[in-house]
C-alpha cells in the first residue's frame, strides 16, 4: 500500500503579515495570507464606518441624521463620478441599519455582520451589478425574493451598482415594488450617469450627489496609507498623484500602489512622473513660456524632448489643457486656491504669463487644445496634431488688444488702463512730433498713415525748434500725389506758427487722452482763409491725421463741405442713407473731437462739426449739394467693406471671408 503523504507543517505568520491582519477585515485577511492572494490598496483601505468616509461629509451627516431620527427611506440613489465612495457609503449605511444591537451610527465594524457585508457575502445585503444583470428576468427574480424576510438581520437591503444600465423594461418591472416595498426591504442604487435613469425611478428615491474629493483630502488619505505601509513619500509626489486622480479616491489609491511597486521604497516627484508618463512642472513652464514668446521652434524642440523622455503626446496635451486652465483662472483674478492642476507656489509665474498673453488669447488656446484632444482620440498621429496646435498657438495674434480696440470703437476712446502692444500701438496712438509739425504746415510726408510716418534712410525729422519761412512752400517731391498744394499766400499767421512750434516740442503720450470739446464761439478764427477749395486740397491729409477707426467712419461720408455760421467755421459731413451707423459714431464725443483735432493739426483751423444725412430733415439744398455720384454697385461695396481695418483684422484672425452684402433701407 502506498503511504499517505504527511500534510506540510503550517508556517507561523511573520510580523509583517500580522500587521496586515490587524489592518485588514477578517474576510480579506485570509486572502492576504494566501500564497497567491493579494488584496489591493483600494480594498484594504476602504472606509469601514462613517468616520473613515473621506470627502462626503454632507452625505454621511444626512444618513446619520436619518438613522438617529428614525427617518430612513425605502429607496436611495447615490450619484457621482467613479471612485468617490458611492458603493462604500452604501455598505456603511447597510452595516448601520443591520447592526446586531439595532440601527445605530456607532456600530461595531468588527462584528460578523459587518465583516460579511464588507466582503459582499452577507445573505441579507444583496449586491447586484446592473451592467451584467440588466434584463427583465433578473428583476422578476428580485421581485419574487423581495417578500422573503431577512435571515438574521432587521432589513433585507438591495445594492444595485450602475443602475442606469438596466433596460427600460426592467425599470418598468421594478417601479411598483420600488414605490411600495415591504417594510423589511431597502433599496440603494448607485450610478455614474443619473441622466439615464428614468424620471419615474428618480421620483421614488432620495437622491444624494457625491462630489469629487478635494486634493488636500486625498493627500491626507494617501499619507495615512504610505505611513501604514512603511513607505517614504514626498508631499509633492503625493500631491501629483492626488491631482492626477481628478477627484477620485479609488483612482488615487490605484496610482499610489502602481508607483509604490515601481519605486524602491521612496516616492519622489521624478518617480511619479516616470511611472505615470507625465511632464514635470519645469518642462511645462518652459513649453508654455516658448508659446507665450511666439517661438514655435523652441516649442517644437521642447515637445520633441518630452516625447523622447517617454511622455505620451496625448498625456502632455491633457497637462497643457490643465495648465492653461489655471492660467485662465489667474487671469480673471482668482487666488492660488483655485489652481487645480498646478501647485499654489506657481501663482506668481502664472500671473506673469496671464498678463503677457491676455485673457482672450488664453481662452483661444484652451479651445484649440481641447479640440486637439478630441482629434487625438480618433487618430494615430497624436504628435503631429499636437505640433500643429502648438504652432497655431504661437501664431495667435494679441486677441486681448484686439478685443480692447473693438470695444473702444463704441465711443471712440481707447481704455487708458490697458497698455497696448507695440503691434497695435500705431493704430491708436497720437501722431508723432514730426507729423504734428509737417501737418500743421500742409506737408504730407511719404509713408504717412493714420497720423504716423515711416522713416526712410534718407529722411530725418526736422528739429523741433525749426519752422519754415512764412513764404516758403513745400517742394513738389514732398507733396502727396493725390493732393493739391494750397495757394502760396495761404500761410498761418506768426502767432499760429508760434503755437504750433510750442505744441510740436511736447512729445505725445502713447495713449489717447480725452480732450476738451470745441465750441462754435471758441472756433472763430478768421486769420486764415476757409473755403471749399482749401478743404478739398487738405482733406486727404486731414483724414490721415485721424485715428484709423475714426477715419474709416469719416470716409463713409458722401460729401465734405466747408461753410460758416456767424463767426464760427463749420465742417459739414453729409452721409448717405445707408451710413446712419457711421454718422452716429462720428457724432460721439471722442470721434467728434478727433475730427476737430485733425483739422486743427493739418489746416490750422478750429471748426465746428455739422452732420447731415441725405434722407433726414436737414437735407442740403440742391444748389449747395455736390454733384451726384453714381450708385455704388455690389462689387464696389464688397471692396469698400474689405478695406475696412476692423473687417481686415477679423478676416486675418479667424480666416473668414465675406460671402454676402445686404443693404438695409432705413425705416
Amino acid at each position: 500500500m502506498a503511504k499517505k503523504k504527511a500534510a506540510p507543517a503550517r508556517q507561523k505568520p511573520t510580523s509583517q503579515q500580522a500587521a496586515t491582519d490587524e489592518l485588514s477585515p477578517p474576510t480579506e485577511r485570509a486572502s492576504a495570507n494566501d500564497t497567491d492572494g493579494y488584496v489591493v490598496v483600494a480594498r484594504r483601505y476602504r472606509p469601514k464606518d462613517f468616520g473613515e468616509l473621506v470627502g462626503q461629509g454632507h452625505v454621511g451627516q444626512a444618513l446619520k441624521n436619518a438613522i438617529e431620527t428614525n427617518r430612513v427611506g425605502h429607496a436611495y440613489l447615490f450619484t457621482g463620478a467613479r471612485g468617490v465612495g458611492k458603493t462604500s457609503t452604501a455598505r456603511i449605511f447597510a452595516k448601520a441599519l443591520n447592526n446586531p444591537g439595532g440601527a445605530s451610527v456607532d456600530f461595531d465594524s468588527g462584528s460578523e455582520v459587518a465583516a460579511s457585508i464588507d466582503s459582499g457575502q452577507d445573505v441579507d445585503v444583496i449586491e447586484i451589478d446592473g451592467a451584467s444583470n440588466r434584463g427583465i428576468e433578473e428583476i422578476r427574480s428580485l421581485r419574487a425574493n423581495v417578500g422573503v424576510r431577512p435571515s438574521r438581520s432587521r432589513y433585507k437591503i438591495y445594492i444595485i451598482d450602475e443602475v442606469h444600465m438596466l433596460t427600460m423594461a426592467a425599470f418598468n418591472a421594478l417601479l411598483k415594488t420600488l414605490e411600495e416595498p415591504p417594510e423589511h426591504v431597502k433599496f440603494i442604487f448607485c450610478t455614474t450617469d443619473p441622466e439615464k435613469v428614468p424620471i419615474t425611478v428618480l421620483s421614488r428615491c432620495q437622491r444624494f450627489d457625491f462630489a469629487p474629493v478635494e486634493v488636500s483630502e486625498i493627500v491626507a488619505r494617501l499619507r495615512l496609507i504610505v505611513d501604514t505601509e512603511g513607505v517614504s513619500a514626498d508631499d509633492e509626489a503625493l500631491e501629483l498623484i492626488a491631482r492626477r486622480a481628478a477627484g477620485s479616491m479609488r483612482d488615487s489609491q490605484s496610482l499610489l500602489e502602481q508607483v509604490m511597486s515601481f519605486g524602491d521604497g521612496t516616492l519622489t516627484p521624478d518617480s511619479v512622473h516616470g511611472i505615470l508618463g507625465t511632464a514635470d512642472e519645469k518642462r511645462l513652464a518652459e513649453l508654455t513660456l516658448a508659446l507665450a514668446d511666439r517661438d514655435a521652434a523652441t516649442a517644437l524642440a521642447g515637445l520633441d524632448a518630452a516625447i523622447d523622455a517617454g511622455i505620451d503626446a496625448g498625456r502632455l496635451a491633457e497637462q497643457l489643457l490643465g495648465y492653461f486652465r489655471d492660467v485662465m483662472a489667474v487671469a480673471v483674478g482668482c487666488d492660488a486656491n483655485m489652481q487645480r492642476h498646478t501647485p499654489p507656489s506657481t501663482h506668481d509665474d502664472l500671473r506673469q504669463l496671464a498678463d503677457s498673453w491676455g485673457l482672450q488669447t488664453v481662452i483661444a488656446a484652451v479651445g484649440m487644445i481641447d479640440q486637439t484632444l478630441v482629434r487625438i482620440r480618433q487618430s494615430v498621429y497624436a504628435r503631429v496634431l499636437l505640433e500643429t496646435t502648438l504652432i497655431q498657438i504661437c501664431n495667435l495674434p494679441d486677441l486681448q488688444s484686439l478685443a480692447d480696440l473693438t470695444a473702444a470703437t463704441h465711443d471712440g476712446q481707447v481704455p487708458a488702463n490697458r497698455e497696448k502692444k507695440k503691434s497695435l500701438a500705431g493704430a491708436v496712438a497720437e501722431p508723432t512730433t514730426r507729423i504734428r509739425k509737417s501737418a500743421a504746415n500742409g506737408i504730407a510726408e511719404p509713408g504717412q498713415r493714420n497720423g504716423r510716418a515711416s522713416e526712410t534712410p534718407d529722411q530725418k525729422p526736422a528739429p523741433a525748434n525749426q519752422q519754415p519761412p512764412a513764404n516758403q512752400q513745400p517742394p513738389a517731391s514732398q507733396q502727396a500725389p493725390d493732393q493739391t498744394a494750397a495757394p502760396t499766400n495761404q500761410q498761418p499767421p506768426a502767432n499760429q506758427q508760434a503755437a504750433d512750434q510750442k505744441r510740436a516740442t511736447v512729445s505725445p503720450q502713447p495713449s489717447v487722452q480725452p480732450r476738451a470739446s470745441v465750441s462754435p464761439q471758441a472756433a472763430s478764427n478768421h486769420s486764415s482763409p476757409w473755403n471749399q477749395q482749401v478743404l478739398d486740397a487738405m482733406w486727404s491729409q486731414i483724414v490721415s491725421a485721424m485715428p484709423e477707426m475714426t477715419a474709416a467712419m469719416v470716409r463713409r461720408a458722401k460729401s465734405i463741405q466747408a461753410g460758416e455760421a456767424g463767426d464760427a467755421r463749420v465742417l459739414r459731413l453729409v452721409f448717405p442713407a445707408d451710413s446712419m451707423m457711421a454718422r452716429r459714431r462720428c457724432e460721439a464725443a471722442g470721434n467728434r473731437q478727433a475730427i476737430c483735432d485733425a483739422v486743427q493739426q493739418v489746416a490750422g483751423q478750429s471748426v465746428a462739426l455739422d452732420f447731415q444725412s441725405l434722407d433726414g430733415p436737414e437735407r442740403p439744398k440742391a444748389e449747395s449739394a455736390p454733384p451726384t455720384t453714381p450708385k455704388v454697385n455690389r462689387r464696389q461695396r464688397m471692396q469698400e467693406i474689405e478695406s475696412n481695418a476692423l473687417v481686415r483684422s477679423c478676416i486675418e484672425l479667424f480666416g473668414a471671408e465675406i460671402t454676402k452684402v445686404e443693404l438695409h433701407e432705413p425705416k
